[in-house]
């Protein structure tokens, strides 16, 4: 992945990360710099915190608040210009392109979460434009996700937020284990986070780890997985190993990929490979990773050994995710070709579907515990959850504006969580899983 001098100069040239309210639409609010009484007025209207409920939203309010009818442009219209103007990150020239004249979109059409709420008192942030797992639910209504050098919880039920660990000054381990940097670390810069299994784990821009047990008073262990000057911590996967332990997996631009277990916060494996490694994800039965990262292949190893066991070839671009349906014999690579595409162990010599996105990369895959939905974000704009009861060849698609800093699906799967960065509009969105409670016909 980009180096973090790089990458600072990309978002402030070119980027991948434009805020909505950057497009030319000032002019529905301020009159460019003139000021007076009636712009300052609108501006205030446009920009005040407000939340926006599923009764809301039925009445025709737009989910992010955002206020189309005083602005010079419709949503349509927006959407429209977003899609011909928006330019996707790649680090192979073309691979977008290459991707349009060769894949076709699946079909639009499905509906199975439905939105519930959106509130703007949360307001997501993204340090690294290329990693976006910033969004963590832990259960229906509590999630976790950064914002600027804090990672927060917020509870959809008291709609209440809370600060967990602060980041910005100084941060220590409150334990003794072997390895631990006791004198922890100051102002780290957080590339990205993992929560599941009562475990928050953050990694830094200097390949640092800072692990905290979500039920005990402050942090647990600290460590740095390398001195090597590209050391950024790309993703972290928390997982159940084959005897049921808690572990969990670094990987960093260093090449490199670190196993710990989480008893005893010590290192049990380290598996080098030719290129940064961006993203891996554990099987369900513990004995595979897939890996991807700065290469075009990506590569599913033995989790004991790190021996890799096979090639996974068709994506035109570097990627940045990965993920495992729960039957353990399929699994999603998320790609800045603009594609993700599922694989079964039983046959890797292609993909067995190429699910194509809108605007750009895909930077964040999950599936559903159930192995039903597979659920895909883009850099921006769009997040696609495909049917996979129907091989993949359906799908809803949830339309929205800004920057994605993250989406995650609740261990139970009732709630969809979207994380949305951005200058005016940043928010946390909400979507409930639709039901069918078909026995309720005979009463009707």
């Amino acid at each position: 992945m980009m180096n973090a001098g790089d990458e600072f100069d990309y978002l402030l040239d070119e980027g991948e990360m434009g805020n909505f309210m950057d497009y030319d639409m000032d002019g529905g609010f301020s009159d460019g710099g003139g000021g007076g009484s009636d712009s300052e007025d609108d501006y205030a209207l446009l920009t005040r915190v407000t939340d926006t409920s599923a009764a809301q939203a039925r009445r025709g309010r737009d989910i992010q608040g955002i206020p189309w009818n005083r602005l010079h442009i419709t949503r349509q219209n927006y959407r429209k210009t977003r899609l011909e103007q928006y330019k996707n990150y790649e680090n192979i020239d073309s691979s977008g392109e290459l991707v349009d004249k060769k894949c076709k979109q699946m079909n639009k059409g499905g509906n199975y979460y439905e939105f519930l709420y959106n509130t703007r008192l949360v307001k997501p942030t993204i340090l690294h434009f290329q990693l976006r797992n910033l969004v963590w639910a832990t259960s229906k209504h509590d999630v976790y996700f950064m914002t600027n050098a804090s990672v927060n919880h917020w509870s959809s039920t008291s709609r209440s937020l809370t600060e967990v660990l602060n980041f910005s000054g100084h941060v220590a381990p409150d334990e003794r284990h072997n390895g631990s940097l006791l004198e922890g670390f100051t102002r780290t810069q957080i590339s990205t986070i993992s929560v599941k299994h009562n475990l928050l784990v953050a990694g830094g821009f200097q390949g640092e780890l800072t692990c905290k047990l979500l039920d005990r008073h402050g942090v647990s262990f600290c460590t740095r997985t390398t001195l090597d000057d590209n050391a950024i911590t790309n993703a972290i996967d928390i997982y159940k190993n084959m005897s049921g332990g808690i572990h969990f997996m670094a990987s960093n631009n260093d090449c490199g990929v670190r196993e710990f277990d989480v008893e005893r916060f010590q290192l049990i494996n380290h598996f080098c490979f030719p290129w940064p490694v961006n993203h891996t994800s554990v099987s369900p039965d513990g004995k595979l990773v897939t890996v991807v990262g700065d290469h075009c292949d990506g590569l599913l190893v033995d989790s004991r050994d790190g021996k890799v066991l096979s090639s996974l070839v068709g994506h035109f671009d570097y990627s940045f995710a990965s993920a495992w349906h729960p039957d353990g014999l399929t699994f999603a690579t998320g790609n800045q070709d603009k594609t993700c595409r599922v694989w079964d162990v039983r046959n890797l010599s292609s993909s067995i579907a190429v699910l194509k996105g809108n605007l750009g990369a895909v930077r964040s895959l999950h599936y559903s515990s159930d192995g039903r939905f597979l659920t895909v974000a883009e850099p921006a704009d769009f997040v696609h959850i495909y049917n996979t009861k129907v091989d993949y060849k359906k799908r809803q698609e949830i339309d929205l504006f800004g920057e994605i800093s993250g989406v995650s699906l609740s261990p139970d799967d009732e709630s969809l969580f979207i994380g949305v960065w951005d200058r005016v509009y940043a928010s946390l969105l909400q979507y409930n899983r639709k039901h069918a409670y078909n026995y309720l016909d005979s009463y009707v």
